[in-house]
């Protein structure tokens, strides 16, 4: 019995055996390049399981599939998009499969125009930067950006004070009015977010960002005067993946990132991001003796992604980001004279009040406050984009709603002092938005996208406070005499302020449509159109409370002169027809030359930072609306591929805007955050060139120059830049003060004429202990000349140029990275921007850059 049963089981393990060795019939191939050269050390794995192998140093493999036919190899090497086979039957001949290299600089694929083109074929000025560039270049944020793309500005005190502009327009500089759209479009994923505060937020899995310069009226839902970004993430994948990533640094620098994506059932997929970074601050408060300008920051995105078909996809969203940092404070940068009397000047008033005179060292980076500051936010939404393929072309839903909280505390008078000691502009924005386009090849010679865009919101201030401190009234005390005395009662205007709620609805609705017709062989022309309409309805109103409780006439008389009651509501509607023209020539895949003409308009704007009160202390309702800006825009542009790997673009444009809608600030306390005003025309023209150059996959360099001359062709009534303070002129025979002088000529504020970045990448092929991949050092620079940080030339109010030297190092395969980092590596003092102090006395603060950075970044994918 014991043989029948040994027998047996010999048998089996026989059968076993033929079994497995039929099994594992080998699958051999080579991996290759689309140029037909071998891709050497290539990983194949058989999708689903762990079986995997490395290809050979000439792109062949072997592998043993252990699985019945059909079933997918997976394919990928540093430096190459990875591929996915499918194997619907084994066979003896060897298979080929191609990769194709992921940064083919040539071969850029970009969604600009609502539809995958390749970029050099597009007749627009885009500069493109991958995810993973920027992530490598520690850009996490948009503000990170501006130094890999010379055209774009960013100059933030805060999130809400962020200004975001491509070419020196988009959205005024320094305080941030909620009353005025802005003129660079920002989207994520096609959905457009209106507040600036989204600029702040850490990118989370994103896989391409276009920057587009110029009006783009006719190819976005929101009209966009000045450019766009467009920014998309990646989408979820049925093959399960996820990486991850952990980053330190100096200054206890943390950041970690992680995404996990898979399928959940046939033709379901889902994706989960995850990114938290936290740092110290880099400013030290003596007082509070704590950091400040820290990093505080966790977002989470999620994402399903549903796909019956070859013809339909599905793709629902949701995102939520929370910023609770240790504030974003400005430093004392100076002090300087203005024309008023030797009684206010600000040296004076602090005597007077038995302070020392400030310290003025900014990049000691150390303040002195008596407020501590705080800027939290939450900002987040959720989408649902729906794509429909028709015909030759692909009819898509964007729906989306988003939220904004905002939570500030700042000490205004950016001093020991308790003068101005609260400004909380506490907000809560809601926007709800819809688009419905259609973009694709009409026919061989036609394609073109028209669409419709909805977007109402509704921005709330709650309680937005202003309040005084117990210094204040030796601030706004003209002489010692007279009524003026009366400032030095004590308690007078020890915790008086204001308590602003204020509500804007508006509605902005258009109707945009753009064609591209190769009327002759090689030469199109593309006419693009859009009418918009857009509605305000404001209701203001404003309450001062605390103080001295007191009857006396002439007391209150004082402290209305500092804050008095507001309220008014105001409604306001308008529409537009604007357009533009392209012709562009193409006689080659290696050259595009093209020519632009364009209209452009931004809305019309409402005041709601307080206005400034006439003669007779009532606010001046003539400023509480805001014109629209007109804008004219010529544009030449040549975009060239001399060489193989090469890529030279040069732009040439001129910019007139008619009613450029700018910040004013105003002397009055109560209108600390500055009001909005016209002026009547302004300029901007430049000259932009862009190359790249990559050799193989060993050398990526790339470099580009921005030339850009701002100037107020005509500004009759612009606010006296702080040094003029006090101004007088003989009007009617009678030395008069006046607020406001002519700046026409007068540079616009945060233009850079000349700003210039490059980078460089060298790589060699090498193993780290088992892992194949390859060794690197890269670095980029940039640099920006000086720029008025004021919206009238000032003389004071002046940031110098500076440059900044970036660099890393490491090893990247295809499963892991690991490389170290510096930012700033010569630790430049620098600053971002220069704002006076409310009440215009003399003081100015500024933002500071950020000093040295360091550490080291692991990533890894499963």
């Amino acid at each position: 019995m014991k043989h029948k049963y040994l027998s047996f089981l010999i048998l089996f393990l026989l059968a076993l055996s033929a079994n497995s060795v039929f099994a594992q019939s080998p699958i051999t191939g080579i991996v290759k390049r689309t140029d037909g050269a071998p891709v050497p050390r290539a990983t194949i794995k058989i999708r689903g399981t762990n079986i995997s192998v490395s290809a050979d140093d000439k792109g062949a493999f072997s592998i043993n599939s252990k699985q019945d036919a059909p079933f997918y190899l997976q394919v990928s090497s540093v430096g190459y998009k990875p591929q996915d086979f499918q194997v619907l039957k084994l066979q003896d001949t060897p298979l080929e499969l191609v990769l194709v290299e992921d940064a083919l600089l040539d071969q850029i694929v970009v969604t600009s125009r609502r539809r995958s083109e390749v970029l050099q074929d597009v007749p627009i000025a885009i500069t493109v930067i991958g995810g993973q560039a920027a992530e490598n270049a520690g850009a996490f944020n948009v503000n990170r950006l501006k130094e890999l793309v010379p055209s774009v500005q960013l100059y933030a005190s805060n999130a809400r004070n962020t200004t975001l502009n491509v070419r020196g327009l988009g959205s005024t500089f320094g305080l941030t009015n909620d009353g005025i759209d802005p003129g660079v479009g920002f989207y994520v994923d096609g959905v457009y977010q209106a507040r600036p505060a989204a600029t702040s937020t850490d990118f989370l899995d994103i896989e391409q960002i276009e920057i587009l310069r110029g009006p783009q009226g006719t190819l976005f839902g929101k009209n966009t005067t000045a450019g766009a970004f467009n920014i998309t993430t990646t989408k979820p994948t049925q093959v399960p993946t996820a990486k991850a990533e952990l980053s330190f640094g100096n200054y206890n620098f943390i950041q970690a990132k992680t995404s996990i994506s898979g399928g959940l059932a046939k033709n379901l997929a889902a994706k989960l991001a995850i990114s938290g970074t936290q740092r110290d601050g880099t400013i030290y408060n003596t007082r509070e003796e704590r950091k400040y300008s820290g990093q505080n920051n966790i977002g989470i995105k999620s994402q399903y992604y549903y796909t019956p078909s070859d013809k339909l996809q599905i793709l629902l969203s949701g995102d939520v980001s929370i910023q609770h940092p240790a504030g974003y404070p400005l430093v004392i940068a100076g002090v300087t004279t203005t024309e008023r009397s030797a009684y206010r000047q600000y040296a004076k008033i602090v005597s007077d009040l038995g302070y020392k005179q400030p310290v003025i060292d900014p990049f000691s980076r150390t303040i002195n406050t008596n407020t501590p500051w705080k800027q939290n936010q939450s900002i987040g939404g959720a989408s649902l984009n729906v794509d429909y393929k028709i015909g030759n072309g692909t009819l898509t839903s964007t729906s989306a709603w988003r939220f904004w909280n905002w939570d500030p505390t700042n000490d205004r008078d950016f001093s020991e002092l308790s003068a101005l000691t609260k400004s909380q502009g506490n907000s809560r924005h809601d926007q709800y938005s819809q688009e419905v386009r259609y973009a694709g090849q009409i026919t061989e010679k036609l394609s073109g996208v028209v669409g419709v865009f909805v977007l109402g919101q509704n921005l709330k201030g709650l309680s937005q406070t202003e309040e005084v401190g117990k210094d204040q009234w030796r601030f706004v005390q003209t002489a010692a005499t007279g009524a003026q005395a009366l400032y030095s009662t004590p308690g007078l205007l020890d915790g008086f302020g204001i308590k602003t709620n204020s509500t804007i609805k508006s509605l902005s609705a258009a109707v945009f449509a753009q064609v591209d017709w190769e009327f002759l062989n090689h030469l199109h022309i593309l006419p693009g159109l859009r009418y918009t309409y857009d509605k305000k309805d404001v209701d203001y109103d404003r309450v001062t409370y605390g103080g001295l409780q007191t009857s006396d006439a002439a007391l209150l008389a004082l402290k209305a002169a500092v804050y008095a009651n507001q309220q008014f509501t105001t409604s306001t509607d308008n529409n537009n027809l604007s357009g533009n023209i392209t012709l562009s020539y193409r006689p080659t895949d290696k050259v595009n030359a093209y020519g632009t003409f364009s209209t452009a308009y931004k809305p019309v704007g409402v005041n709601v930072g307080g206005l400034p009160t006439t003669s007779n202390g009532q606010a001046d309702l003539s400023l509480a609306i805001v014109k629209p800006e007109y804008v004219e825009h010529y544009e030449l542009g040549l975009k060239t591929k001399p060489i193989k790997g090469l890529i030279v673009n040069v732009t040439a444009f001129n910019t007139d805007i008619k009613d450029y809608q700018t910040n004013v600030q105003s002397p009055q306390l109560g209108v600390n955050r500055g009001y909005l005003a016209n002026a009547e025309k302004v300029k901007v023209r430049g000259l932009e060139v862009d190359g790249s150059l990559q050799l193989e996959r060993f050398l990526t360099v790339n470099a580009a120059l921005a030339y850009l001359d701002g100037k107020y062709v005509k500004f009759t009534n612009a606010p006296l830049p702080l040094e003029e303070t006090g101004h007088t002129e003989i009007i009617n025979g009678v030395s008069t003060q006046v607020a406001f002088k002519d700046a026409s000529g007068g540079r616009l504020p945060g233009i850079s004429k000349w700003n210039v970045s490059g980078g460089a990448e060298f790589s060699t092929p090498g193993n780290l202990a088992t892992k194949i991949g390859r060794f690197f050092i890269a670095a980029d620079a940039s640099y920006r000349s000086g720029y008025s940080s004021n919206p009238t030339p000032s003389k004071v109010l002046n940031v110098d140029g500076y440059a900044l030297l970036n660099a890393r190092a490491g090893f990247k395969s295809e499963k892991i990275s690991i490389f170290v980092w510096s930012r700033n590596i010569a630790n430049k003092n620098y600053y971002e921007q220069l704002q006076a102090a409310a009440g215009n006395s003399g003081l100015y603060a500024g933002v500071l850059g950020d000093p040295r950075t360091y550490g080291t970044t692991l990533r890894y994918s499963f």
